[in-house]
């Protein structure tokens, strides 16, 4: 019984909900994370991304169980392995679905649909668009982004259209990083044949995948950058004016959120190291948990930003 837990565990990857986490920056950069009733329907709509990513690894476990066979980290998960039979992924995959969809009908119809486009998307990718080059990337990075619009779509508060724009280029730096670790590991694998363990992997060549991921780390700065510097926190609680010249202060009431920026430039730089250096990012959550400078920097960025938005401005 101890062993059916454990791998169903493995089987759910409880760790890769780390990034449903993403449903809270609406609410978080409307200034009404602390609203109770706002909160608790977004929470609502984190669990059910939760259940709902669970149902759709299981899935795409399913789809992949001969390919994974043939990786060398991945021929250890549960059903490549043979821990787990596939109609008990299966039935599992579909009352987690079964359950997400009916808790959505509490959140908004908004939300319930977006629900339902992810669970479209993420069916497409596990049965035959993985398989295509550059399309794979987009709809990888598409599930990053829909999460975005889910937290938007439950709370009914908007992100400005360079947080947006943000999101959807750390989106697929992510997903960029994240081919370009798998094709760095399965090439120094002696004998290992890419196309049979991820045939897009086939199409991309180390150089262009580096432009890639160079386009979008650029793409990510410049309009993080945009977005502090025409995002304005309402007024100031804390006066500066005793320690600053009297025009300082409405510059800094207005610009406080740029303070935010060198831990996102500190942030993507260590994440390039890791792909390249250490030759990881093939599970971008494995890499924040495991690497303690990088993870520093993004606490230190949701710190600054909660203390910018609820307690200065």
């Amino acid at each position: 019984m101890g062993k059916l837990i454990y791998n169903t565990i493995r089987l759910l990857r409880p760790r890769q909900w780390i990034k449903n986490f993403a449903i809270f920056a609406a609410i978080t950069f409307a200034g009404q994370l602390f609203n109770p009733p706002v909160f608790q329907k977004v929470f609502l709509g984190f669990i059910i991304f939760c259940l709902l990513s669970s149902a759709t690894y299981i899935l795409n476990d399913i789809f992949d169980i001969d390919k994974d066979r043939q990786h060398p980290f991945k021929k250890f998960r549960p059903f490549a392995h043979g821990d787990l039979p596939i109609s008990f992924g299966l039935i599992t995959s579909v009352i987690l679905i079964i359950i997400s969809i009916f808790l959505s009908l509490y959140v908004t119809p908004a939300f319930l649909l977006t629900c339902l486009v992810y669970l479209v998307i993420q069916f497409l990718y596990s049965s035959f668009l993985k398989t295509i080059a550059v399309i794979d990337i987009l709809v990888i990075a598409a599930g990053y982004i829909i999460r975005v619009y889910a937290g938007e779509f439950a709370s009914g508060f908007h992100l400005s259209v360079w947080l947006l724009l943000t999101t959807i280029s750390i989106s697929l730096f992510l997903a960029i990083g994240k081919r370009r670790s798998e094709l760095t590991l399965v090439s120094r694998i002696q004998g290992a044949n890419i196309a049979a363990t991820r045939k897009a992997l086939s199409h991309y060549s180390d150089r262009l995948l580096d432009v890639y991921a160079s386009i979008f780390a650029t793409s990510t700065f410049i309009s993080y950058s945009l977005f502090t510097f025409l995002e304005s926190p309402q007024g100031l609680k804390i006066s500066l004016s005793f320690f600053l010249p009297d025009f300082l202060p409405t510059f800094f009431a207005k610009k406080w959120l740029m303070i935010t920026i060198p831990p996102v430039v500190y942030g993507l730089m260590r994440y390039l190291q890791d792909i390249y250096e250490k030759h990881e990012g093939e599970s971008p959550e494995k890499v924040l948990l495991s690497d303690k400078p990088l993870l520093t920097a993004v606490i230190i960025w949701i710190l600054l930003v909660i203390l910018i938005i609820y307690v200065i401005g």
